[in-house]
């Protein structure tokens, strides 16, 4: 462990030689009594690079909080020689969080028609993006990626998947669900529109959202259209694909199915 220095809220001695996960999450990680662990599911472990001793599991916590029931992220690092396990690793050479930039490998069904919003299937190149139409950095970076995409449909094929934070920006949870019925009747251009809506980002009256979205951008979407049960279960889904790659902020983008911390690495390719 010379190379590193462990910065954690716990670094447990675990008590049997091979590691056990749900055995962890339910005896050490999760103390408080009025949560509930329901299940717990690996999604990918992997040796973490340049620390062979180390080891990150990224999984799903099943809990029941409050009478609702949830999947939550999480990783933890593993040294099974010196019985440790940890929230994060800090590298002290590159100044790192390792947890920061560590994702599970994007499965080819990310890779889907419905998430197509720009380029060809064929193009050289695949972005996967997951964003909230409010979210800052969003607005910086998302509207400017579709219409590169657009521009370069050879080079790019650009998939879009809704992360709306709810907590941070209550608005998006009506907003995501009018991009959607946008998408759902091919006006892309129309949803995207949806980054420059001025609005406050703490409204949760969709009647008050929606008024704001139909005179900004001359539109008619009802009510009716958001609360369809089709449009409210794909927004869910796409946030239960987000939590599967363990993805808590926005924008997270995929490069050729590689995290692209940098989110803007694709311009890099415009010139190839």
């Amino acid at each position: 462990m010379s190379k590193l220095s462990i910065a954690t809220i716990i670094a447990t001695l675990i008590a049997n030689a091979n590691f056990n996960l749900e055995d962890y999450v339910k005896k050490d990680l999760i103390k408080n009594p009025n949560i509930k662990v329901k299940g717990v599911e690996l999604v990918e472990k992997k040796e973490v690079k340049d620390h062979k001793d180390w080891t990150a599991y990224m999984f799903l916590m099943n809990l029941e909080i409050k009478g609702k029931t949830d999947n939550y992220p999480e990783t933890v690092f593993v040294n099974e020689k010196e019985n440790l396990v940890s929230m994060d690793l800090y590298d002290y050479k590159t100044h790192k969080l390792l947890k920061k930039d560590l994702r599970p490998a994007l499965t080819k069904d990310y890779y889907n028609k419905e998430h197509l919003i720009a380029g060809k299937e064929s193009a050289k190149h695949k972005l996967v993006v997951f964003s909230d139409p409010q979210c800052p950095f969003c607005q910086k970076y998302i509207p400017k990626m579709y219409e590169t995409v657009k521009k370069n449909p050879d080079t790019f094929a650009l998939y879009y998947y809704h992360m709306p934070l709810k907590r941070i920006h209550p608005v998006s949870d009506t907003l995501t669900k009018v991009m959607e019925v946008l998408q759902k009747e091919g006006k892309i251009d129309e949803a995207m529109k949806m980054y420059n809506l001025k609005i406050d980002y703490r409204e949760k009256n969709a009647t008050k959202i929606l008024n704001a979205v139909n005179k900004q951008f001359n539109l008619n979407i009802s009510k009716e259209q958001i609360e369809n049960p089709k449009v409210v279960k794909a927004v869910e889904e796409d946030i239960k694909k987000a939590t599967r790659m363990m993805i808590k902020g926005t924008p997270t983008v995929y490069l050729d199915g590689k995290f692209d911390p940098e989110v803007t690495s694709y311009k890099k390719l415009l010139k190839k």
